[in-house]
């Protein structure tokens, strides 16, 4: 895509990326794959699982989902809800310890890498209220799928959009449908960080 564009240049992302300068200087090869590797994982990879997941966790607890279409209003802390269940990130990437620290009678070394889990994390029963339901209306939701402080993640408003736009409409067209699973479980695509379905199977009527 990049030695293409190189050549093709479009009114597109790449392109921009390409052409962007700086004080006469551009982004190299190696900055240009990082970035659009970056924005590939970090910008649609998570995306997709919000609105998959988000879908799936609605189907799974239909009471939910009728509440969602006889109150649309409902639909930004539904969205912030389904974040929580189903975290389209499920860990952390790497961290490594900058001092000695005991948590929970455990003894991490300063040097020691460390993996967060969101999913454990927003399913926390010291923070939130029967964290094993998904409850679309649930006030007190400090739920970590963006992350935090520093962290955070930069496109957090549109992802959040993306979702309410997705699943609003998807569920307004398409009113009745309903899970086509071969087992109860789903299947979900192998993963260390991501959690995403591999396929959602659905029967519509």
């Amino acid at each position: 895509k990049i030695f293409y564009t190189l050549e093709h240049p479009t009114n597109d992302l790449v392109t921009k990326l390409i052409q962007a300068e700086v004080e006469g200087e551009h982004l190299s090869k190696k900055e240009l794959f990082s970035m659009i590797f970056l924005l590939i994982i970090a910008g649609h990879e998570t995306t997709v699982n919000l609105i998959g997941n988000g879908i799936l966790a609605l189907l799974e607890h239909p009471q939910e989902l009728e509440k969602l279409k006889e109150n649309p209003e409902l639909i930004k802390p539904a969205v912030e809800e389904i974040l929580r269940f189903y975290s389209p990130v499920e860990l952390t990437t790497n961290r490594w310890a900058s001092e000695k620290i005991i948590i929970n009678n455990k003894v991490i070394s300063k040097g020691d890498m460390i993996v967060v889990s969101i999913a454990s994390v927003n399913r926390d029963e010291n923070i939130f209220d029967n964290p094993e339901e998904l409850n679309i209306s649930r006030e007190n939701n400090p739920h970590l799928a963006f992350g935090r402080g520093i962290h955070f993640c930069l496109g957090a408003p549109l992802a959040r959009l993306e979702g309410q736009i997705a699943l609003s409409t998807f569920f307004q067209r398409i009113s009745n449908v309903e899970l086509n699973l071969k087992s109860n479980t789903p299947i979900w695509r192998p993963s260390y960080l991501m959690r995403g379905l591999q396929e959602l199977p659905v029967r519509i009527s």
